[in-house]
């Protein structure tokens, strides 16, 4: 397992890069405490703090529903009624209450530049990933947007990462996936893709570099600064 970026030295030139979202590229943890707490007190139940939530983020909308109403010790009877609330008060501040990390703007259009192809892979339904990539200013970075909700598994299934890299047309192993957690890096170890993970996501209260990866990155930009040697030319 690699210490750093500085030791993770490709074998061939990528052909393409996949990024996750949340934790990775944008910072949603406001956006989950207020849609969350808005359902919650829709249905009469206790209130969340975030640092609980931040345990609960990675595997798809549905999971964190279900772990939210264990949480606050609600039926599980009342998931339906919750997913309606969670997605109507999501929907109406998504994007309000996140931000993006630092070095990802930068990171998107270094990789870009470089000649690569560019998916957003997320557990996230893609409803309420394409709209949070367009008000942060990264839609337009992506050849592809792929939310949990169009693949028969999310993330940590390799299926939505050999999926993508289809769409993409690139191989798995010249197919770079970026993420924040043990869910990207077990998908991208089964895909056959290397993996490198950023360090100040959200990786269920784990420490991310004791999860097996080929690098990690304190910035979307340290990834494509560190990888440039290894790209392909870049476009015209």
């Amino acid at each position: 397992m690699a210490n750093s970026m500085q030791s993770f030295q490709p074998r061939e030139a990528f052909q393409a890069a996949i990024i996750d979202l949340d934790g990775t590229m944008v910072d949603t943890l406001g956006d989950f405490a207020v849609a969350l707490n808005r359902m919650l007190e829709e249905l009469a139940l206790p209130l969340i703090e975030p640092s609980a939530i931040e345990l609960m983020v990675g595997k798809g909308s549905e999971h964190l529903i279900r772990s939210v109403l264990e949480h606050v010790g609600a039926a599980p009877s009342q998931y339906d009624a919750a997913w309606a609330s969670y997605q109507k008060h999501y929907l109406a501040i998504n994007g309000h209450y996140s931000t993006v990390y630092p070095g990802v703007a930068e990171g998107l259009r270094a990789l870009r530049n470089a000649g690569l192809k560019l998916a957003c892979l997320t557990n996230k339904p893609t409803n309420f990933a394409k709209p949070l990539l367009e008000a942060k200013g990264l839609l337009d970075h992506f050849d592809v947007v792929f939310g949990g909700d169009l693949f028969e598994r999310k993330k940590p299934d390799p299926l939505p990462i050999v999926r993508t890299c289809e769409a993409l047309g690139s191989s798995p192993a010249r197919t770079l996936m970026v993420g924040d957690s043990s869910n990207d890096a077990r998908a991208a170890r089964a895909a056959g893709c290397p993996v490198v993970l950023v360090t100040y996501g959200y990786n269920h209260g784990q420490p991310v570099r004791s999860v097996d990866a080929d690098g990690y990155a304190d910035s979307l930009a340290e990834v494509s600064l560190v990888l440039k040697p290894a790209f392909p030319a870049a476009r015209p």
